[in-house]
């Protein structure tokens, strides 16, 4: 997701923190879910009021180890599971006053420094960017994938113009040799040549890689749906994205469930859209500039939230809205196969 963090900071910072503690109220008392657990920094501030729960999640098995000193600390008041937030409803746990759900979708400061996930383009060696119940890892992708399917994800996921060349380059480079992570990135240099871009020449293919393998658009989709499901009405969801394909999704889910597009007040009932969710402001929550100079990492974050006021299971609209996303993702069940 979010491929701007600097490696050489040592401190993650929580990004919109202070923003998105004032819209979930807190101070009322309530559970809370972390989607997106990583370093905690929602969670600590969360419990920092003894009134409430905080229930965490994350997918990455490394991320115990954060969790169990808060579990330590506060006793009953926090509960972490090692799952993928699109499992939201399968959780151990049980829920008691659910007032929020929160998705942080940006990678933390120590997930991107683990060089051994292999999510930098900094990373040496086999290509991996796994971050737990994974079908298959980047090395997989990239050489077994044909140079069709591979354009197809670089283009689609990292919005990648020069998409074509290098999935051409890969393929030819590859017969001999199995690309690694530094001969990637020296393929993507050669192809693209640009010494002037505000962003590294691997940062979209390496983001397409990413979300591909672990899989990020249903994921994200049906972490969304599941987390309204289990939500009761009168509860928030917020969450805060990083590119944007993923803000894309959000915005749509928020949006296309709180209005009534081009819609008369005299069609039948059953022609109107149901409105499932309440927003206080259309356009997205961004960091200030004080926090940018702060943690420049934070300036493509975009905060968007909306408080539940209906009860739906119909999402249809919104799997077919983004189906053309699902089925670059579903690239995937290739390799899947021959593997398993």
């Amino acid at each position: 997701m979010n491929a701007t963090i600097k490696l050489e900071d040592e401190k993650h910072f929580p990004v919109l923190l202070e923003k998105l503690i004032s819209i979930i109220s807190p101070l009322y008392g309530g559970t809370f879910i972390d989607c997106t657990f990583g370093q905690g920094g929602y969670s600590k501030k969360i419990l920092e009021n003894k009134n409430n729960e905080v229930i965490a999640i994350d997918r990455d098995p490394d991320i115990y180890q954060s969790a169990k000193k808060l579990e330590k600390k506060y006793n009953k008041r926090f509960y972490f599971e090692n799952i993928k937030f699109s499992e939201i409803k399968n959780l151990n746990k049980k829920i008691n006053n659910l007032k929020g759900i929160i998705f942080d979708l940006g990678y933390s400061t120590t997930q991107i420094k683990n060089l051994n996930k292999g999510l930098s383009f900094l990373s040496k060696g086999k290509l991996n960017m796994k971050m737990g119940f994974n079908d298959f890892s980047a090395s997989e992708v990239v050489n077994e994938l044909d140079q069709y399917n591979l354009s197809k994800i670089f283009s689609v996921f990292g919005e990648e113009k020069k998409s074509k060349i290098i999935s051409k380059r890969i393929i030819e480079l590859r017969k001999n040799n199995e690309i690694k992570t530094e001969d990637l990135v020296k393929i993507i240099d050669k192809v693209k040549k640009n010494k002037f871009s505000k962003i590294h020449n691997s940062t979209k293919a390496f983001q397409a890689l990413r979300i591909f393998v672990n899989k990020e658009i249903s994921e994200l989709m049906y972490g969304l749906i599941n987390s309204f499901k289990i939500l009761p009405i009168g509860g928030i969801i917020v969450v805060i994205t990083f590119h944007s394909l993923e803000d894309k999704i959000v915005k749509y889910f928020f949006k296309n469930y709180s209005e009534i597009i081009n819609a008369s007040r005299y069609l039948p009932s059953h022609f109107k859209k149901k409105i499932l969710f309440k927003l206080f402001k259309k356009k997205p929550i961004l960091p200030d500039l004080n926090e940018i100079k702060k943690n420049p990492p934070s300036r493509s974050a975009k905060l968007r939230y909306g408080i539940k006021i209906n009860e739906s299971s119909d999402f249809s609209e919104f799997e077919k809205k983004f189906e053309y996303l699902l089925n670059v993702e579903n690239l995937g069940k290739k390799l899947w196969k021959k593997y398993y």
